[in-house]
């Protein structure tokens, strides 16, 4: 019998402070923290040797009541710690893959010096290592926390409140609370790119980005003024009449066209949602959107934009460097569908937003199979706009010819990629043929070869 006390006892002790640990975790939202685990295991390690080796059980038993009075004193001071006040301040704007510093304002409300753990309430598209923070904060004590946040998506992201985890004065117990409010940010597309040309436009030096800056002064047919004859004028240049009334041979001063219309359609359909290294090709296509759009309006043209395959957005043409704003409101949160792209609709709706003659940027990824389903739509939009296709050429796909071939199974596969881009490129010798200009490039030199396509199409609008 007084071995089944023994052993019931020996149960008893060992199963309580899992049952005390347990009742708190459920009544006050603790749990152990890394002192309690280091005393249990200490206590543990003093009942083996208590059992083995006699006059030792005094010990264990001092340590039990030690570490239980010190668990239920920890417990009753760490209830008493209250939440503290947390803030979120986050940057203006935030670029897709692109790091920003997001600062986090921490202030204690307990009255001693308490050890905190701060989680922020990240999404599941957002990139953070340098969370968690913890630290200890006096009484009273305020900390400002800094920390990089990358979001992989575009568009509206929601940042949920705050985590925090706050230890016991003698970290034997832990709680977590919730803190700070919620908060919603806009991811822009990657205007990196826009930012570098800037830079170098501000420098004069254009080139360095391989966007080729035209003077095309006296080519284009925009009168400006009347001035005098100068040696090496051409005699299409000198107006008679003026010449007669002054006596003296005057010529025609011409400046380059501006105010002209650019309307960006986009392709939003399925074909965009491919990856083109870490980001979808669609995201490629923004980038070089904002290109093409810095540089017109830097050229005094209006930009406008349209979607299309799915998402069918308008943003009628606007005007001014200043209205890059506008742009990227209007683009940062548009998404790809899983519709196909229907370019017979697109030309419709174009053709019924935008009637003033326009110079037309489709963007897209052209199939072999498409054929008359994109051929006709633009030789439609042609007849009344100049029309340019932008067709992203899949790294992976040029990459793949680099490859050294070492089986019949790699051999083949070179075959079906040569074939498509041969049927690739037999549309837009079809469009070229139909006076509908065409750029094929990969996502990295698509913004400046677009740039310039726009340049030298501009002065056929």
């Amino acid at each position: 019998m007084s071995a089944l006390t023994s052993f019931l006892t020996g149960l008893l002790l060992y199963v309580g402070p899992v049952v005390v640990i347990v009742l708190l975790w459920k009544w006050l939202k603790l749990k152990p923290a890394v002192g309690a685990l280091y005393a249990a295991s200490v206590w543990l390690c003093l009942g083996l040797v208590a059992s083995v080796v006699p006059g030792l059980e005094g010990l264990w038993w001092g340590g039990l009541v030690v570490w239980s009075v010190l668990g239920i004193l920890d417990a009753v001071l760490l209830s008493m710690v209250p939440a503290p006040e947390f803030r979120r301040k986050l940057p203006g704007r935030f670029a897709i893959d692109v790091a920003a510093d997001v600062e986090l304002e921490l202030v204690s409300r307990a009255r001693w010096a308490t050890r905190y753990a701060v989680y922020d309430g990240l999404p599941m598209v957002a990139e953070c290592e340098a969370l968690p923070w913890s630290g200890k904060v006096r009484a009273g004590g305020k900390v400002h926390i800094f920390y990089p946040l990358k979001i992989r998506e575009r568009g509206r992201c929601r940042l949920e409140e705050g985590y925090v985890e706050i230890t016991s004065p003698f970290c034997l117990w832990s709680k977590q609370v919730r803190v700070g409010e919620s908060d919603e940010t806009r991811v822009y597309p990657n205007y990196e790119p826009v930012i570098q040309f800037a830079l170098l436009a501000m420098e004069s030096s254009p080139e360095q980005m391989g966007i080729v800056m035209k003077n095309r002064v006296g080519l284009s047919k925009d009168f400006h003024q009347l001035r005098d004859y100068q040696l090496g004028d051409t005699l299409s240049k000198v107006d008679w009449k003026a010449t007669s009334k002054k006596l003296q041979l005057i010529s025609r001063d011409y400046q380059e066209q501006r105010d002209q219309n650019v309307i960006l359609a986009v392709d939003c359909g399925q074909r965009m949602r491919a990856m083109d290294g870490d980001i979808p090709q669609f995201d490629h296509c923004l980038n070089a959107m904002l290109l093409l759009a810095y540089v017109a309006l830097k050229q005094g043209d209006n930009v406008g934009v349209m979607s299309f395959g799915g998402e069918q957005r308008w943003l009628p043409p606007v005007k001014g460097v200043n209205s890059m704003t506008t742009i990227l409101n209007h683009l940062y949160d548009y998404r790809t569908t899983a519709a196909p792209s229907d370019y017979a609709e697109a030309a419709e709706k174009l053709l019924m937003n935008q009637s003033r003659r326009s110079l037309v940027v489709f963007l897209s990824n052209i199939r072999g199979e498409d054929g008359s389903d994109i051929i006709d739509p633009l030789r439609l939009v042609r007849k009344r706009h100049v029309t340019v296709l932008a067709n992203l050429r899949e790294k992976e796909v040029v990459d793949s010819f680099e490859k050294p071939v070492g089986s019949l199974e790699e051999a083949l596969a070179l075959g079906a990629t040569q074939q498509y881009l041969d049927e690739r490129q037999a549309i837009l010798k079809e469009l070229a043929a139909h006076g509908i200009y065409s750029v094929d490039e990969t996502a990295q030199d698509l913004p400046v070869a677009l740039a310039n396509a726009y340049l030298v199409a501009r002065e056929r609008v």
